[in-house]
């Protein structure tokens, strides 16, 4: 089985999940008079889906000199994370099952491309572009600062450090999976964990613009709990990773918000929302002042 055959399988997953949310999450009200929104909503956010576009382009740029770059200029934090936390992972992974592999490799590979997408087009269709754009600035950003720390930090995962202790269990269960993964990731860049990182800012900003889509804020939630769990029950990033990836997605939204709140007014949400309503609205809140300051 070929990249090109991988590729297809996960996009027709994906694209299944789609449909299925549009159906579940926008609802048929929702998308009522879907497409002249879709169309006013892209043109708002074109500028920040170019600033993404360029982003990314960078990302992989410098990915590709990266893993070089960090040996010459950056530190070496494996053994650091591995005296801090142990055998964290190999004892998550003393808890694996079958039917728990199966679960966390569906989530890693075809749940991680639903969640950073669905919520991408589903924001496009609803009646305000806020959403869409604080969802792509926070993108951008966790890619930015995400890029940064792979080229300051030179960090291998647990099952590279102790192979007789942690196993590759995605590779083991679907080997498939690795002609992907091997596209993007190198083993050195694990500090923080991007999956987790944006999987947490999607239902971040689910929970902030919870009255668009009520729905989704709970399916956003577990799928986002799921993936983080799933880097350590799989073996690909240690539990400081996944801590450092959930404070990068806390700064990437508060940014997001306070980039997309009108000139003179709060990071408020749309549809009447409290800013200050809630835990999470005054964790993003705080970290938005702190920037601003």
């Amino acid at each position: 089985m070929g990249l090109a055959t991988v590729l297809a399988q996960v996009a027709a997953g994906v694209v299944a999940l789609h449909l299925l949310g549009l159906v579940a999450v926008v609802g048929r009200d929702g998308l009522a008079g879907a497409p002249g929104r879709v169309r006013a909503n892209l043109r708002a956010v074109a500028p920040t889906l170019g600033l993404l576009v360029v982003v990314l382009a960078v990302n992989g740029v410098v990915r590709d000199v990266g893993v070089e770059l960090s040996w010459l200029i950056g530190v070496n934090i494996t053994g650091a994370i591995h005296a801090l936390e142990g055998g964290f992972v190999a004892w998550v992974q003393s808890l694996a099952t079958p039917p728990l592999t199966t679960y966390f490799s569906a989530v890693y590979v075809f749940g991680y491309a639903f969640l950073l997408t669905f919520p991408v087009v589903a924001y496009l269709a609803c009646r305000s572009d806020r959403p869409v754009r604080t969802l792509l600035v926070a993108y951008a950003v966790n890619y930015a600062l995400g890029l940064v720390c792979y080229v300051l930090f030179v960090s291998y995962g647990p099952r590279n450090v102790t192979p007789e202790a942690v196993d590759s269990l995605l590779y083991a269960h679907w080997p498939q999976a690795q002609l992907l993964t091997g596209r993007v990731n190198r083993n050195t860049n694990v500090f923080p964990s991007l999956h987790t990182s944006l999987s947490v800012t999607v239902a971040l900003v689910a929970y902030r613009y919870r009255e668009v889509y009520p729905r989704w804020t709970p399916v956003a939630a577990a799928l986002a709990g799921s993936i983080a769990v799933s880097t350590m029950y799989l073996g690909i990033h240690w539990a400081t990773d996944v801590v450092a990836g959930a404070a990068l997605a806390a700064v990437a939204v508060a940014v997001g918000l306070r980039v997309t709140a009108p000139a003179g007014e709060s990071a408020d949400p749309v549809d009447g929302a409290d800013p200050a309503d809630g835990a999470t609205g005054r964790w993003t809140d705080r970290v938005a002042d702190w920037i601003r300051e």
